[in-house]
């Protein structure tokens, strides 16, 4: 009996080894730009998308050869998937420079997570935007509970926590729901180990949200 006990601790103490061994070995690319230049970059070219003084920039045949040798964007957007919220143009901006992942109510699961990793560690993005928007239609299904499909429901389930939160809050539910759903996807990705919660805690990267006016145009940035 004592030594299968033997056993089963140096197993534990070698899987152990194994796993923080790995963990050591994830090795960032340096990050060139920081995340406040990254911020202005987005809110001047959200400045001129309201004012519709577009520079469309990146969008020639030159861009597309020079983003063949690889791609170097300056922020990650994690957005709904609604036609009404396109980010390249809301931050007028063209070919590679944003990191773009969008579903249904910008919810956070293990692939949007493995996305931001790759764009934070491998691309050095050191900036990551949630960005929700006005009148957002997976928000209002989860205020619906909808139960379409097991598809939807599966959706309506990531959303309902940011629901009920608002549904002890004053003001408007549905406005409010949107916007407690993206500040759990920030709080989700800040605590996300081993990658984006220690870029974080080192101030290598900001994870921020947003807020799109569908009538403006205008985002706002939650701090």
């Amino acid at each position: 009996m004592l030594s299968f006990k033997l056993l089963l601790i140096t197993v534990f103490i070698s899987l152990f080894c194994i796993v923080n061994t790995s963990l050591a070995k994830v090795r960032c690319s340096k990050i060139e730009i920081n995340a406040n230049e990254s911020l202005q970059k987005l809110q001047e070219g959200n400045a001129r998308f309201i004012k519709t003084s577009y520079r469309h920039p990146h969008q020639s045949k030159y861009r597309r050869f020079e983003v063949l040798k690889g791609q170097h964007p300056f922020a990650v957007i994690i957005t709904c998937s609604d036609s009404r919220v396109p980010p390249d143009i809301i931050f007028d901006q063209g070919l590679g420079d944003l990191f773009v992942i969008r579903n249904a109510g910008n919810v956070s699961d293990e692939h949007v997570i493995a996305s931001v990793e790759y764009a934070v560690c491998h691309l050095g993005i050191p900036l990551v935007v949630v960005m929700g928007h006005q009148n957002c239609g997976a928000v209002t299904a989860a205020l619906q509970d909808a139960k379409d499909s097991k598809h939807i429901t599966n959706l309506v389930k990531s959303i309902k926590p940011a629901v009920e939160i608002a549904r002890r809050k004053k003001g408007d539910l549905l406005d409010n729901s949107i916007r407690y759903n993206v500040q759990i996807v920030v709080n989700e990705l800040k605590r996300s180990k081993p990658i984006i919660a220690k870029l974080a805690k080192e101030g290598s990267i900001k994870v921020l949200g947003a807020y799109y006016h569908l009538d403006t145009g205008k985002v706002d940035f939650i701090y």
